[in-house]
């Protein structure tokens, strides 16, 4: 018997996949930044697979803004050392 839930990161890669259009369209640097924010996702693949309630690319969007504000985070502690 075959899977018929597809894991959180085949969510991403398929969600990753549907915008390869709008990823073509954007400028190279642009390009780069939208690659690192589909990697960010992927480091929070666990709490995607548990945000059922909510629609894939929602819990994909929120797993990027976590990775941001912890960068932000990150960045706001190196200036204030």
């Amino acid at each position: 018997m075959g899977r018929t839930v597809k894991t959180a990161n085949q969510i991403i890669l398929d969600e990753q996949q549907a915008f390869t259009s709008f990823r073509r369209a954007l400028r190279k640097e642009d390009q780069r930044i939208f690659d690192m924010l589909f990697a960010g996702a992927r480091r929070n693949t666990a709490a995607i697979s548990q945000a059922a309630h909510a629609l894939p690319f929602e819990a994909i969007l929120l797993a990027m803004v976590l990775e941001q504000a912890k960068e932000i985070e990150r960045l706001k502690r190196l200036l204030d050392e």
